[in-house]
């Protein structure tokens, strides 16, 4: 998902972006968050009547003060004390310190942070900080792991490529629409059948290792038509992409290692290209066979049918199946602890929402489940696949906290934690609690606006002119088909959870048949 992952949501199905509007239809921003003026901070002052300070926070020495956090960050303090002891040191939920991987694969790893819900939304403004090559932070993976071409995540809005890029994911989600629902219920069936036959044989089942496999083999199915078990590529797919995202993200992930040994293989030198190339040829190679349809039209945009190919592999492989690997494990997860009681209501509800549509799952059944929809959103609130946010201020702006008006300079890096953001106690009641009803109903409906997990907030959609995920309502659609084909299937279900680099490890342990 980046795609921070790759999108669709309450949207039917047919109604996908394929006019492809102008922003100014959709991107209608939430009361002032930032400022631009001559003066900008007296401006704010007198709307919020907050404070103006400083942004507090340092960088430390060059290579020590980096290197220090970085350890910090992963190892000394974890990522949630990283943030959580900064905000308490300098009583704001604004300020400065560094992002790894600094020394030597970030030139400079310096950011100020957002950690509230009211400053975070301006990294989703480009009218005010500027995208390009900002999606895996403070550094950028070598372009060597895309076919030597910066893809459309690392695009800026106005670089022109973006419009021609986002307009072709645009045309594959919506082309392929109908072939979504039956795919996914092919493809998860497939894993149900797996985990019941696990647990029959074992006592315990892994989740993540059969979701990996229905996830890549839906999308390949839904959206390109191929089957990748008939193809050289098998079941294959997953551990290829493993590998091949483990090269791109190395600098700000941990495996777990001794820590010297962890931290100097993964976070000082990158790792080089070249040992994955042969893996990324047998991707790229099923891909390309299997979107013809999907680049023909890529030439009539005026994009090459390699780059489009490059660009498709990394939107399903990195983005949507990323987006896939991580979150539905972690929303099952949720599902799971919330206890029986939760299950039962979701049963409930979504048994006799399918019955009356003539025993299908239809989008519009699925339209009449609140509290089904509602858990999803709670997840992506709660845990969002893609954590981390960044910008760079296009001009001296003000930024507008809860409690305080900061002032940024031109060029500065802005980073967010969506995780924080997304917890904002003065936004959300409970807000560390898995609330399953929490978007039900108007009040709770409100409340979607602060659900940022695309990118964006939830209540507005991806255009051409905006970074918002491309696959936004495709992501919310595939979940809230996770959850009504479980529990037409299950009536409940108990895991135990571990950790993974990406995400959260489920084992499931029990699973009651309905």
């Amino acid at each position: 998902m980046a795609i921070a992952l790759t999108s669709f949501s309450s949207l039917p199905l047919h109604s996908l972006h394929q006019q492809f509007p102008s922003s100014s239809k959709y991107f209608t921003l939430p009361p002032i968050t930032v400022s631009l003026s001559e003066k900008p901070a007296a401006t704010v002052t007198q709307l919020t009547k907050l404070p103006i300070r400083k942004i507090p926070g340092d960088y430390g020495l060059p290579v020590i003060g980096p290197w220090k956090d970085r350890l910090d960050y992963f190892y000394n303090q974890g990522k949630n004390e990283f943030f959580n002891s900064r905000v308490q040191k300098y009583q704001s939920t604004v300020f400065r310190t560094n992002m790894p991987p600094g020394p030597f694969i970030s030139p400079n790893p310096n950011v100020v942070v957002l950690l509230d819900g009211k400053s975070f939304p301006v990294l989703f403004d480009v009218s005010k900080v500027e995208k390009k090559d900002l999606f895996t932070g403070t550094f950028m993976p070598s372009t060597e792991l895309t076919g030597g071409y910066r893809v459309l995540s690392y695009l800026d809005p106005s670089e022109p490529n973006h419009e021609k890029l986002k307009k072709l994911l645009f045309f594959l989600l919506s082309s392929r629409r109908d072939h979504v629902i039956p795919k996914f219920h092919e493809s998860y069936t497939e894993l149900f059948e797996k985990l019941d036959k696990e647990l029959a044989e074992k006592g315990k089942a892994d989740l993540n290792s059969g979701n990996d496999q229905a996830a890549f083999n839906f999308l390949a199915k839904s959206l390109y038509g191929a089957n990748p078990v008939e193809t050289k590529l098998g079941t294959d797919a997953p551990t290829l992409i493993g590998k091949w995202v483990l090269f791109q993200l190395h600098p700000v992930v941990s495996l777990g290692l001794p820590k010297v040994l962890d931290d100097l293989i993964l976070h000082t030198f990158r790792l080089p290209p070249a040992l994955v190339k042969k893996d990324y040829q047998r991707l790229y190679d099923f891909f390309y066979e299997s979107s013809t349809t999907v680049l023909d039209e890529a030439e009539k945009l005026g994009i090459s049918r390699e780059e489009a190919c490059h660009n498709l592999l990394f939107a399903t492989c990195f983005n949507s199946f990323g987006g896939m690997k991580i979150f539905f494990p972690t929303m099952l997860k949720s599902i799971a602890k919330a206890g029986a009681e939760l299950h039962t209501r979701l049963a409930n509800e979504i048994r006799s929402e399918v019955k009356s549509a003539g025993g299908k799952i239809t989008m519009s059944a699925m339209e009449k489940m609140p509290l089904m929809k509602s858990v999803v959103y709670e997840a992506l609130r709660i845990d969002p696949p893609v954590a981390s946010q960044y910008g760079r201020a296009k001009r001296n702006l003000t930024i507008v906290s809860h409690d305080a008006v900061f002032e940024v300079k031109k060029g500065e890096m802005l980073y967010g934690y969506q995780p924080f953001a997304t917890k904002d106690p003065k936004i959300f009641d409970r807000p560390e609690d898995f609330v399953a009803d929490r978007f039900v109903g108007e009040e709770g409906e409100k409340l979607l606006k602060h659900v940022l997990w695309s990118n964006g907030p939830e209540t507005e959609n991806p255009t051409v002119e905006n970074k918002q995920c491309a696959g936004k309502d495709f992501v919310v659609l595939v979940s809230r088909l996770l959850v009504t084909e479980f529990f037409l299937r299950y009536d409940t279900l108990d895991v135990d959870v571990g950790t993974s680099p990406l995400g959260a490890k489920i084992t499931i342990t029990s699973l009651k048949k309905a």
